[in-house]
C-alpha cells in the first residue's frame, strides 16, 4: 500500500506543478494578487506530496518491502538498517526522487519565507521552480517510476552496490544534491529578472542566500566525496579527475564565480548581464553531471544509469531548458542597465579578473571532461581517448594560481576606484610572506622543487592576505585600543566569512602542493612479521585473520606503525559480498598534522619460494588532511557569511523603506547616470546601494 500511496502522491505533485507553471506567471502579468497566492500555496502543497512520496518509498526500504522493484535491486535482509535507509538514493530512481524533493521543499521554503518579496518577482520565482519540477517528475513518472511492483515478489534482494555500504553515502549525495538544486532557484531568479526585466540590489540580495547555500552544500558534498573515496576505493588518492567527479566541480567552479558577481551586483549594481548569465549556466552545469551519472556515456563508479533513453530524457529537459533560458537572456538582456561604473584599479575590476579565471578554469575542465566522449562519438574506430592528471597539470593548474594572486588582492582593493601605490602598502605584508615561503622552498627542496615552493608561497600569500583584510579593517597598530576593540566587536560575519574561506583555500593549497610533490607509495608482497619503511614511519604486517560483518567476510591485516619508541595498531580489510558478488577494500589510515599513512591489502598471492604472503600497497600522503581541512574551512566560511544579520533580515524590507521614501518618478542618478540598483519598468524606482 505504500508503494501506491507515494505513486499517487506523485501523480498529485506533478498536476501541481504543472498549475503552478501557468496560474502565478499570469498573475504576475496581469497583477492578480490571488493568482500569485495560488503559486505560493501550490508551492507548499507541491513540497508536502513530494516529501509523502519520498518518506513511503524510505518506509518501503526500512521495511524490506521486496514487492517494489526499486527495494528488491537494491537491499538486502542481512544489510545494516542504516544502508537499507540510505539506499533511498544509492540508485537512479531514489536519487532522483531526492533530487524533486529538495526541489520541492527549496519552492515550499521560497513560498512561505518569500513572503516579504516582491510580489511579482516571487510569483514568476515560483513558476519557474515549477517548470523545472514538471520536468523531472514527469522523468520520474514516465521513465524512472521509484515505485514499481515485482510480481510475484522474491524472497530477498539483491543488496546495495558494496561501494556505496559506506558512511559516505548518508551525506555525500544529499549535499551534491542540496548544491545541484540549489542553483536552480538562482536560475528561477535569473529567468525571473529577465522576464520582469529589472535586477537591482534587492533581487541580488535575495538571491544570495540561496546561492551561499548551494555553493555551501556542493563544498561539504565534494569534499565528502573526496573523503569516502580515499577511504573506499583504495587507490590511496583524494581526486582522480573523474568525469563524474568533474561534472560536480564545474558547477562548483561557475557558483564561486556567481557568488562573487552577486556580492557586486549587491553593493555597487554592476555587471547585471554577467550574473543573470552565470546563473543559467552555473544550474545548466548542474544539469550536465546529472546527463553524465545516467545517459550510459560514461562508464564510473558514481555513474546510476546506463539506459540511453533515460539519457535522452534528460537531454531534451538540458537543451530545453537552457536553450529557453539563454534565448530569454538574449532578448531581454540588452535592455537591463548596465550599473555603476568603476576604475580599472578597484574591487569591482578584481572580481571581474576572479570571475574571468574562474570560468576559465570551468572551461579547461568542461574542455577535459568532454573532449574523449566527443571524439569517441565521431572515431569510425574503437579506440577511447582518456585525458587524466597531465592535461590539468598544464592547463588548470596555472590558471589556479593566478586566480590565487587576485583573488587574495580582490578585497584589499576599494570601491569604484583605487590606486596602486595604495594598493601595495595593503598587500606588502603578505606578499613579503609568501615571497619568504618561496625562497625558503627553494633553499630546502632545492631548485628542482621550484614549482613546489611557488606552491607554498601562494598559498601563505592567501591565508596572509585573508589575515590582511581583517589587519585593515581593525586598524591594528594605528587606532587606540578601545577603537581596536569596537572594530572588532562590529566586524560582519560576511567579512569573517570572507577571511575563513580565503584562508581554507590557502590552506587547501598547500596541502595540494604537498601531495603532488612528496608522496610515495611503495606495492610489496608481505608475510606477518615483515617490515617496510614509508614516508618518516615503519610499518609492520603483525598478522592476517578471516573476519565476519553483517553481510560481508573479511580478510583482515593487522599492521603495527612504528615511530620512534612509539607504535600504533592500524587494520585494513578486504570484504568479499557473497550476495553482490563483489569485493570492497577498507583502507587503513593514520592520521597526522603532517601526513598520513596509508595501507590497503590486496588478494593473497605466493612468494617465489612457494610461501603464501599478502599484496599490500602503502601510501605517504603528507599534508593531506590540510586539503579536507581547507575545503571544510571554506564551508565554514559560507555558513558565517550566511548567518550575516543582513542576509536574514534580507533586501524585503529596506527596499520597502526606500520605496516609500522616494517619489514614484525619481529620476535616474546625477548627469543621467544609472544608479547602482538598475533601472525598473513600470515606474518602480531604482534602489541605491551604499558603496561602502
Amino acid at each position: 500500500m505504500l508503494a501506491e500511496i507515494g505513486q499517487f502522491s506523485l501523480i498529485l505533485a506533478f498536476a501541481a506543478a504543472i498549475f503552478q507553471s501557468a496560474v502565478p506567471l499570469v498573475g504576475a502579468a496581469r497583477g492578480e494578487p490571488a493568482l500569485m497566492a495560488f503559486g505560493r500555496t501550490a508551492a507548499i502543497v507541491q513540497g508536502v506530496l513530494i516529501a509523502v512520496a519520498f518518506g513511503c518509498l524510505m518506509a518501503s526500504f526500512a521495511r524490506l518491502d521486496f514487492s517494489v522493484a526499486l527495494v528488491a535491486e537494491h537491499s538486502h535482509s542481512t544489510q545494516p538498517l542504516a544502508y537499507r535507509l540510505g539506499a533511498t538514493w544509492g540508485n537512479h530512481e531514489g536519487s532522483m526522487l531526492l533530487w524533486v524533493l529538495i526541489l520541492g521543499t527549496f519552492g515550499a521554503f521560497l513560498a512561505l519565507f518569500g513572503r516579504d518579496m516582491r510580489e511579482t518577482l516571487q510569483a514568476r520565482v515560483l513558476s519557474v521552480q515549477a517548470m523545472i519540477g514538471t520536468l523531472f517528475l514527469a522523468f520520474l513518472l514516465f521513465t524512472s517510476n521509484p515505485f514499481a511492483r515485482l510480481s510475484p515478489a522474491p524472497l530477498d534482494g539483491q543488496e546495495l552496490n558494496p561501494l556505496l555500504q559506506d558512511p559516505g553515502l548518508i551525506l555525500h549525495p544529499p549535499c551534491l544534491y542540496i548544491g545541484y538544486v540549489g542553483f536552480s532557484v538562482a536560475f528561477a531568479f535569473a529567468a525571473a529578472a529577465l522576464i520582469e526585466g529589472r535586477a537591482d540590489a534587492a533581487w541580488a540580495r535575495w538571491i544570495r542566500p540561496w546561492v551561499l547555500v548551494s555553493w555551501i552544500a556542493l563544498t561539504i558534498g565534494i569534499t565528502m566525496g573526496s573523503i569516502w573515496a580515499y577511504n573506499v576505493l583504495g587507490w590511496g588518492g583524494w581526486w582522480a579527475w573523474d568525469p563524474v567527479e568533474n561534472a560536480s566541480f564545474m558547477p562548483w567552479l561557475a557558483g564561486t564565480a556567481l557568488l562573487h558577481c552577486v556580492s557586486v551586483l549587491e553593493r555597487r549594481g554592476a555587471l547585471i548581464s554577467w550574473t543573470l548569465l552565470l546563473a543559467i549556466l552555473t544550474f545548466t552545469l548542474s544539469l550536465i553531471g546529472t546527463f553524465l551519472v545516467r545517459s550510459g556515456v560514461l562508464t564510473s563508479v558514481h555513474a546510476f544509469a546506463v539506459d540511453p533513453a533515460r539519457g535522452v530524457f534528460v537531454l531534451a529537459m538540458l537543451v530545453g531548458m537552457t536553450g529557453a533560458a539563454l534565448a530569454l537572456f538574449a532578448w531581454r538582456a540588452p535592455s537591463l542597465r548596465s550599473g555603476a561604473m568603476f576604475g580599472t584599479v578597484s574591487r569591482e575590476s578584481g572580481l571581474v579578473a576572479n570571475n574571468v579565471l574562474l570560468t576559465a578554469a570551468t572551461a579547461t575542465v568542461f574542455l577535459g571532461t568532454f573532449y574523449p566522449v566527443l571524439m569517441e562519438a565521431v572515431s569510425s574506430g574503437n579506440d577511447k581517448i582518456s585525458v587524466g592528471p597531465p592535461y590539468y597539470a598544464i592547463t588548470f593548474a596555472p590558471i589556479m594560481a593566478v586566480l590565487l594572486l587576485v583573488l587574495t588582492a580582490g578585497p584589499l582593493l576599494q570601491w569604484r576606484r583605487d590606486r596602486f601605490e595604495e594598493l601595495w602598502q595593503r598587500m606588502r605584508t603578505p606578499a613579503l610572506a609568501g615571497a619568504v615561503a618561496l625562497g625558503a622552498g627553494v633553499l630546502v627542496f632545492g631548485v628542482r622543487y621550484v614549482v613546489t615552493a611557488l606552491g607554498f608561497g601562494l598559498a601563505v600569500w592567501c591565508i596572509g592576505g585573508a589575515g590582511a583584510v581583517l589587519w585593515r579593517r581593525w586598524r591594528l597598530g594605528q587606532a587606540e585600543d578601545a577603537t581596536v576593540l569596537r572594530l572588532i566587536r562590529t566586524t560582519p560575519n560576511s567579512v569573517w566569512g570572507l577571511v575563513l574561506a580565503h584562508a581554507g583555500l590557502g590552506v587547501f593549497a598547500a596541502g595540494v602542493t604537498a601531495m603532488g610533490a612528496f608522496s610515495a607509495d611503495k606495492v610489496l608482497s608481505m608475510r606477518p612479521g615483515d617490515q617496510a619503511v614509508i614516508g618518516p614511519a615503519t610499518v609492520r604486517l603483525d598478522e592476517v585473520r578471516d573476519g565476519r560483518g553483517p553481510n560481508y567476510q573479511a580478510l583482515v591485516a593487522r599492521f603495527s606503525l612504528i615511530e620512534g619508541d612509539q607504535a600504533r595498531f592500524m587494520t585494513s580489510e578486504r570484504r568479499a559480498f557473497p550476495v553482490a558478488g563483489s569485493q570492497t577494500t577498507v583502507a587503513a589510515v593514520e592520521n597526522g598534522f603532517f601526513g598520513n599513512v596509508y595501507i590497503s591489502v590486496g588478494e593473497p598471492t605466493k612468494l617465489s619460494d612457494g610461501r603464501d604472503a599478502l599484496v599490500v600497497r602503502m601510501y605517504w600522503h603528507p599534508l593531506v588532511t590540510w586539503i579536507w581541512a581547507g575545503a571544510f574551512l571554506m564551508a565554514a566560511g559560507g555558513m558565517t557569511s550566511l548567518s550575516d544579520r543582513r542576509y536574514r533580515l534580507g533586501a524585503p524590507a529596506a527596499e520597502a523603506r526606500r520605496r516609500a521614501a522616494v517619489p514614484p518618478q525619481a529620476p535616474p542618478g546625477e548627469g543621467g547616470r544609472p544608479n547602482a540598483g538598475g533601472g525598473a519598468p513600470g515606474g518602480m524606482p531604482p534602489i541605491a546601494v551604499p558603496a561602502e
